[in-house]
């Protein structure tokens, strides 16, 4: 059988790299015959005749010298012909494209990618020129086994063979360079370092001991040679269950590469145990990169684990976290729950949902710490998963105040992107009496930077929120105030900044002239809403603007331009809403406008008006020619 193209890419990368650490193909194989050994122990509560004759699960490592090769063995749940191929004929089905649509082109960079696309069993081609892998499912007969065999030059092989004991045996031809690993003492050093909390012993044969040596007169005696025998290499308790006070943050940080299959340190971490109406442990993780997927909303993985009473149950185990918690790492062993628990039984279980909820609190009191704590750590935190915690306000209604002390964005307050505040700051900055959380959403950071909308604020000095992120649109329809002051988009509705006190008032002659103005010019903008007919709903005076000659205002509870835009190409149908024109009377152009006698001349006017602040506020033209036709047609006017 013949690779995937996207897995032959993948293998080639892998084996021709630079890899900076061979040693981790010894922590994927046995990281996967631990799961193995995992499912046939949670399979055999309900079926016990699946262990067969040997309910002693383990994993085996062996080295054979003179033949060059390692095996990785265990006695778990097994393979039949079609799951090989599932599995081991294919690599990271939902996630081969994106990797390597990530690679840089930087071997060193892109080889410690690897671990994190959940590669597993191919990690062995780093190391070795050919692998031969052995499986027979448990409670299937002896003569239904599979060998699979690659040296990953493009393809595979299989057949059919005998195989009397259950499980998975893997044995890899190690490549020349890769020889150290033919030791002893490096494999059981890469075990303890990896894989010591693996909760099933792993087993590696000990040394042979010395014949004694026959005291001086005594004749030597003629004994049967001694045989290694198998010996526990691993500690093989569970981290967690451990008291805190005895683990150190290696322990901590060694446990979780091995469980989350990260190759960097996790950002930070809480382990907890809760004695009480429910006993349970949780060992929580924050990472410091977000996975390729955590946006890929069909493939969107939770990182918990379940386990009772220290029996692996469930992966990703979906309901002990919410979504936008999805980027956390960890596990969760509870004593209450059954052992047969399914996600059916989840669905609605009280126990559950006690859990869920004390570990969401307890990982927004994480975070919290580390922002104030570690605020140079908590910003590298927000850029990886700001995000998805912006998903929360329609979430999680019960924890959304919380959440938004988390939030950062940036603001009017600085120019420079990235030089992010929270909302507590924003509120300490307030002016006297403004009683508002102002902000715009835009589609980009120099797009709300530069809205026309802003003019009258940055005028005033009145700070103002930018969000630039997709999601902060939809977060906003929730998000309705925080510390009990209401959210106000800028770009929205009717604007009243005369409440706010420290703010520098107009003077009586600057009210007259402007109202004067706005008199004069009433002639004008009818002249206008007469022209532009149905596509706005009005045309009015500004009092938002300073120099832009116009801008658009949607309604109060209308979804702003650019997101409405990002939902129509993607194939939703949305109401129809028409925004309100607002112009600038000061502006020269309007004094323009107002002296055209022209009417095909105003009409091309009122519509070039129209369509730039559309543009500038992130919609798209309906009638870019047209546009583009009205601009040539001016340019010409004007050199006439």
């Amino acid at each position: 059988m013949v690779f995937q193209a996207e897995v032959n890419q993948l293998l080639q990368l892998m084996i021709h790299s630079l890899y900076s650490n061979q040693e981790i193909f010894l922590r994927e194989l046995i990281s996967n015959s631990s799961d193995a050994c995992d499912k046939l122990r949670f399979e055999s509560i309900e079926n016990a005749s699946l262990l067969e004759s040997d309910p002693e699960l383990r994993v085996v490592v062996s080295v054979d010298e003179e033949a060059g090769t390692v095996t990785v063995s265990d006695n778990g749940i097994g393979m039949n012909r079609d799951e090989v191929i599932a599995n081991i004929g294919t690599i990271a089905k939902s996630g081969t494209k994106q990797f390597l649509e990530s690679l840089s082109g930087d071997q060193k960079a892109d080889a410690k990618l690897i671990g994190q696309f959940g590669v597993g069993f191919y990690s062995a081609f780093v190391v070795a020129d050919s692998v031969v892998l052995v499986t027979r499912k448990a409670g299937e007969n002896g003569d239904t086994g599979v060998r699979w065999e690659s040296d990953a030059s493009g393809g595979y092989t299989l057949s059919a063979v005998d195989k009397p004991v259950r499980g998975t045996e893997i044995t890899l031809k190690l490549k020349e360079e890769s020889k150290e690993f033919l030791n002893d003492y490096r494999l059981r050093g890469v075990i303890k370092k990896y894989s010591d909390h693996i909760t099933f012993p792993i087993m590696m044969l000990g040394e042979v001991p010395p014949a004694p040596e026959p005291e001086e007169g005594e004749e030597a005696v003629v004994e049967e040679p001694q045989v290694a025998q198998l010996e526990q290499v691993n500690d093989a308790s569970a981290l967690w269950t451990r008291p805190k006070s005895t683990i150190k943050d290696e322990e901590y940080q060694n446990f979780y590469k091995q469980v989350c299959n990260d190759y960097e340190d996790a950002l930070i971490w809480s382990h907890n145990k809760v004695e009480g109406n429910q006993e349970y442990t949780s060992l929580l993780y924050v990472p410091k990169k977000a996975p390729f997927d955590l946006y890929d909303g069909n493939h969107q993985r939770n990182g918990i684990k379940l386990f009772v009473q220290r029996v692996f149950i469930m992966d990703e185990a979906e309901k002990l976290m919410p979504r936008y918690l999805r980027f956390v790492r960890g596990l969760v062993d509870s004593n209450d729950l059954p052992l047969n628990v399914s996600r059916e039984i989840l669905q609605d279980n009280k126990t559950i949902d006690a859990i869920r909820n004390a570990s969401i609190k307890r990982v927004l009191g994480m975070l919290e710490k580390l922002a104030d704590k570690q605020p140079e750590d908590y910003a590298g935190f927000w850029t990886e998963f700001g995000a998805c915690l912006k998903e929360a306000p329609g979430e999680d209604f019960a924890n959304k105040e919380q959440v938004a002390k988390l939030y950062r964005f940036d603001t009017t307050n600085n120019d420079k992107v990235g030089e992010l505040t929270s909302l507590d700051d924003y509120i300490a900055r307030m002016k006297v009496g403004q009683d508002k959380l102002y902000y715009i959403t835009a589609d980009s950071y120099q797009a709300a930077k530069n809205s026309p909308h802003l003019e009258i604020f940055r005028d005033k000095g009145i700070e103002v929120l930018l969000m630039h992120d997709r999601v902060d649109e939809w977060m906003m329809s929730y998000l309705n105030e925080y510390d009990s002051k209401s959210f106000v988009s800028i770009a929205k509705g009717d604007l009243d900044l005369g409440s706010i006190e420290g703010v520098e008032q107009e003077s009586d002659e600057v009210k007259a002239e402007k109202e004067k103005k706005a008199v004069d010019i009433a002639p004008t903008i009818e002249r206008i809403k007469a022209v532009l007919g149905d596509t706005t709903s009005d045309v009015r005076a500004s009092t938002r603007l300073t120099s832009s000659p116009a801008c658009i205002v949607m309604g109060q509870h209308d979804m702003a331009l650019h997101m409405q835009q990002l939902l129509k190409q993607a194939g939703h149908d949305l109401p129809s809403s028409k925004p309100v024109l607002e112009v600038n009377p000061t502006h020269p152009i309007l004094d323009l406008m107002d002296n055209e006698q022209d009417d095909e001349r105003f009409k091309d006017w009122s519509h070039l008006l129209l369509d730039q602040a559309l543009l500038a506020d992130g919609g798209q033209l309906e009638d870019s020619a047209g546009f583009v036709k009205r601009m040539n047609d001016m340019f010409l006017a004007l050199k006439a």
